[in-house]
C-alpha cells in the first residue's frame, strides 16, 4: 500500500511537470509572436513567465528524482525515467534560453519574414505538444506511444524544411540587408528550429523506451 501510494504520487508530480513543458512552449510561442510585433510589455511579461516554468519544471524534475531513489519505486525502470525527465527538461531550458536571447541580442527581423518564422515557431511548438501526451501515456499505455510519436516526427521534418527555406530566402533573394544581418537571421531561425530537434531527441527515447515495456 506504501509502494502504491508513492507510485501514485510519482505520477501526480510527473504529471504535473508535463503539464509545466506545454505550458513553457506556449508562452515561448507567445513570446516570438509578441516580439515580432513589438508588444514589448507581453513580451516581457513572456519571459518572465517562462522563467518562472522553466524553475518549476525543475523543482518537479527533483521531486520525481527524489521519490525514486529514496523510495527504490521502478528499480528497472529507473534510469529511463529518469533519461526521459532530463530530456523532457531540456525542453523547456532551451525555450527559456532562446527567448532570452531575443531580448539580449535584439534582432531585426524584415516584416516579410515574420509569416514563415511564425509559421516555424508554430510548427516546433506542436512538436513538443505531441511528444507530451507521448510521454504520459508511456507510463498508462506504453503500446500506444508509437503511434503519438508519428507527429512529432512529422513536425520535426517540416521545421526542418521549412528552416532550410528561410535561411535559403535570407541568403539569395534579401539583398537590400547587411551580412551580419542576413547570419544574425540564420542564427535565429536555429533558435526556432531547435526546439523541434529538441522535442524528436525526447521522441526517439520514448520510441526504445517504449518497446522495452512492450516486450
Amino acid at each position: 500500500m506504501f509502494e502504491f501510494k508513492q507510485a501514485r504520487k510519482l505520477i501526480e508530480v510527473i504529471d504535473t511537470f508535463l503539464d509545466t513543458i506545454e505550458q513553457g512552449a506556449i508562452v515561448f510561442r507567445d513570446g516570438v509572436g509578441n516580439y515580432l510585433s513589438k508588444d514589448d510589455a507581453r513580451f516581457n511579461g513572456n519571459i518572465q513567465k517562462l522563467s518562472a516554468l522553466e524553475a518549476e519544471a525543475d523543482s518537479l524534475k527533483r521531486q520525481a528524482e527524489t521519490i525514486l531513489y529514496k523510495r527504490s519505486l521502478m528499480p528497472q525502470l529507473r534510469g529511463d525515467i529518469l533519461k526521459l525527465l532530463e530530456e523532457l527538461d531540456s525542453i523547456i531550458d532551451l525555450a527559456k534560453a532562446n527567448l532570452y536571447q531575443f531580448d539580449v541580442e535584439i534582432p531585426f527581423i524584415p516584416e516579410e519574414l515574420h509569416p514563415d518564422l511564425l509559421k516555424l515557431t508554430e510548427i516546433s511548438v506542436s512538436a513538443i505538444e505531441s511528444v507530451v501526451p507521448a510521454a504520459r501515456a508511456w507510463f498508462k499505455h506504453p503500446e500506444t506511444v508509437k503511434e503519438k510519436l508519428h507527429k512529432v516526427y512529422l513536425y520535426e521534418n517540416e521545421a526542418d524544411k521549412l528552416a532550410d527555406s528561410i535561411k535559403r530566402r535570407v541568403f539569395h533573394e534579401m539583398g537590400q540587408i547587411k551580412l551580419s544581418e542576413k547570419i544574425h537571421l540564420r542564427y535565429f531561425t536555429l533558435h526556432l528550429e531547435n526546439l523541434s530537434d529538441a522535442a524528436q531527441k525526447v521522441a526517439d527515447t520514448l520510441s526504445i523506451m517504449a518497446i522495452i515495456r512492450t516486450i
